[in-house]
């Protein structure tokens, strides 16, 4: 549920844009956003840093977009948010010997601390990576195509490196002891 809670904004952004044009999606990306992060206040859930970034972002580029009626902005959103986490995993760790993942997760998982600290570049690898796709897609195929990788394509990829993710986990996770 949380995966599609996440997801809300890209879907409605996907059928506005299937509906209409891109500025009307990208209204409707700003607005769902938006709305995410108010009902998460309503049901007074935890609102992620993730989230907040997200808002950022998609009200910046966003309405860049819809002011100068140019949808190249709201092409360069996902890698700007990609290129972020990124940026934000590499630095945390290399500046501030902190590992984002392990701060994440740790409560849910034992690892020994080189795996995580794999499992922290690994994501910032990712991140970087998705953000090339993103602008690879957006450039070099029409806006209709780039729609669909946006949803199919990106949320296809993430899944396949979180699958990946958990083999390569399940292999070093720690047992608990009794």
């Amino acid at each position: 549920m949380k995966f599609l809670f996440d997801l809300f904004p890209v879907i409605l952004f996907f059928v506005a844009f299937k509906m209409a044009d891109i500025y009307v999606a990208t209204a409707v990306a700003i607005g769902a956003t938006v709305l995410q992060i108010g009902a998460l206040a309503a049901l007074r859930r935890k609102i992620e840093p993730m989230h907040w970034i997200s808002l950022c972002i998609i009200v910046v580029f966003g309405g860049a977009t819809l002011v100068l009626r140019d949808e190249t902005f709201i092409k360069w959103k996902p890698t700007v948010l990609y290129w972020l986490f990124g940026i934000a995993l590499a630095l945390s760790d290399l500046l501030l010997r902190r590992n984002l993942i392990r701060s994440m997760l740790g409560s849910q998982m034992q690892l020994p601390e080189p795996v995580w600290r794999r499992l922290n570049w690994s994501w910032a690898a990712f991140f970087a990576l998705m953000g090339v796709i993103n602008l690879l897609v957006a450039f070099n195929f029409t806006t209709d195509q780039w729609v669909n990788f946006k949803l199919f394509g990106a949320t296809g990829l993430m899944l396949a490196f979180v699958v990946g993710q958990a083999l390569y986990l399940s292999r070093h996770m720690e047992q608990e002891k009794p």
